[in-house]
């Protein structure tokens, strides 16, 4: 029976971290803000955002969330985020999706000043995280590697198979892997034969938003499973992307979902808020 890595765990132990950082902030009169912009009701991005506004609360930093109308341009868009850019007091932008079809979401990406750039989508941003330089980073990427860290799970000479090549977590993950000396492939939905790859793997993240869909076949015995996953089942339970009760018994570790990566995202979300907060500090003197 796999042991369960509890990622809510790790949240509540950054969050006291944070809350000491944040504190410091203020005595020098720096709020770290984060704003957060959704165009359209898509239901998943506004419980994301209600998630992050009641975390960002507890902590101390100030949530700000921009709501625009599905029928708003991507010239309208644009102009929000530069004045958002031009904002002394916001330090972070974060750009929700799904976006409407009408609107280019790389478009949209370019133009946030990649000092705000949160989810660190930019092209300045990218190219630093595959340079190995500092940066903002994608933040699910960087809660998983947290994870990792917290449970002592060394990725060096490790063969890591992610399922999934999204932009947010395959790719960047893939990065953040090879820091660390590990053997990383990428699966996707042209992958052939996919279950003999991912039973390969000592460590397998999936991230690719179909509900149970990595079986017990799929995993060999002793391996670290990471679900990314957070999906609703015919019956509307929230479940991961690994059908958690069969891979539990093969699995040597297992992420569970809910309360596994979600809780750990939002606050290294938050994390790098306060990053770029400490930064604006810094560089200011305020």
């Amino acid at each position: 029976m796999a042991t369960v890595l509890s990622g809510t765990l790790v949240a509540q132990q950054l969050a006291t971290k944070l809350q000491k950082r944040i504190g410091l902030l203020r005595q020098q009169q720096v709020i770290p803000t984060l704003a957060t912009i959704i165009v359209g009701n898509d239901k998943a991005s506004l419980l994301y955002a209600n998630r992050q506004q009641q975390t960002a609360s507890n902590l101390g930093i100030n949530y700000q969330l921009i709501t625009l109308s599905q029928q708003t341009t991507e010239q309208q868009l644009l102009q929000v985020i530069q004045e958002l850019n031009q904002d002394v007091i916001v330090d972070a932008i974060l750009i929700q999706t799904p976006l409407p079809a009408a609107i280019n979401p790389q478009v949209i990406r370019q133009q946030v000043a990649p000092i705000k750039d949160v989810e660190g989508q930019s092209a300045e941003s990218i190219g630093r995280l595959w340079n190995g330089q500092s940066g903002n980073l994608p933040t699910t990427a960087v809660a998983i590697m947290k994870l990792l860290h917290f449970y002592q799970i060394a990725v060096s000479k490790k063969h890591v198979v992610i399922v999934g090549r999204s932009s947010i977590v395959g790719k960047p993950l893939a990065a953040l892997l090879l820091r660390e000396n590990a053997t990383v492939t990428i699966a996707h939905s042209y992958t052939d034969n996919l279950a003999s790859l991912t039973r390969q793997a000592d460590i397998l993240v999936v991230a690719i938003g179909k509900a149970n869909f990595i079986t017990a076949k799929y995993v060999h015995p002793g391996c670290i499973v990471i679900d990314v996953g957070t999906n609703r089942d015919a019956t509307g339970k929230i479940v991961g992307d690994v059908a958690f009760q069969q891979v539990q018994a093969v699995a040597q570790m297992i992420t569970p979902v809910p309360g596994g990566i979600g809780p750990l995202t939002v606050m290294s979300l938050l994390e790098q808020v306060v990053m770029i907060a400490e930064r604006r500090e810094k560089q200011h003197g305020r």
